[in-house]
């Protein structure tokens, strides 16, 4: 199977009563998918998300780089999968950072349980916004995951969620891009956006 690259993300819409032909087509869609491209499936839609461009990449490696200078016996993480029950009927997802202690992930495995995540970081784009603010930030309170950053490039700010309950977090801090944020225990560090 050929699959031609679009030009934009594009999403497959189906509905829990679809069951494993979602997550055939899933797994035909990520066999095919163009080397850069990710696709996941959140809350029932299938996202082909094309590859990032150089200001999201920077605000990744820039976050990655100050998780590493505040805390170096953390790994982090991109391009990683992870087995985020309830998202969706598979609960596959690839974040944009991925924050554990290193070591966490050394099996084969493509999508990974999220138990060890200390934070979880998005950086939106035109087409991933919507999820990242929506479905995965849902996805990843419901999976307790302590921390998820959001770095919105729309409305210029990073958001803090923590504390997850219930399956919401019940605890956010904002800053305006160019200021700080503290990112809470099991951080534990301010976050310098003014490096973005």
């Amino acid at each position: 199977m050929t699959m031609a690259a679009p030009e934009r993300e594009s999403d497959v819409v189906a509905d829990d009563s679809m069951g494993s032909s979602v997550e055939n087509a899933f797994d035909a869609l990520s066999a095919a998918a163009p080397e850069g491209w990710r696709v996941e499936l959140i809350e029932g839609e299938i996202h082909v998300v094309p590859p990032a461009n150089g200001e999201h990449e920077e605000i990744v490696s820039e976050v990655s780089g100050q998780v590493r200078d505040h805390r170096k016996e953390l790994g982090r993480y991109t391009g990683l999968g992870l087995y985020v029950p309830d998202a969706s009927p598979t609960g596959k997802v690839v974040p944009d950072l991925v924050i554990a202690p290193k070591g966490s992930f050394g099996d084969a495995a493509e999508y990974h349980d999220p138990a060890p995540v200390l934070l979880v970081g998005e950086v939106t784009s035109p087409s991933t916004g919507r999820q990242d603010r929506g479905p995965k930030l849902r996805g990843y309170a419901r999976a307790g995951i302590p921390c998820y950053l959001l770095i919105d490039r729309e409305a210029e700010e990073a958001v803090v969620y923590s504390e997850p309950s219930d399956g919401a977090y019940t605890r956010s801090a904002e800053a305006k891009l160019s200021k700080v944020v503290e990112l809470p225990e099991p951080l534990g560090f301010e976050l310098d956006t003014g490096q973005f």
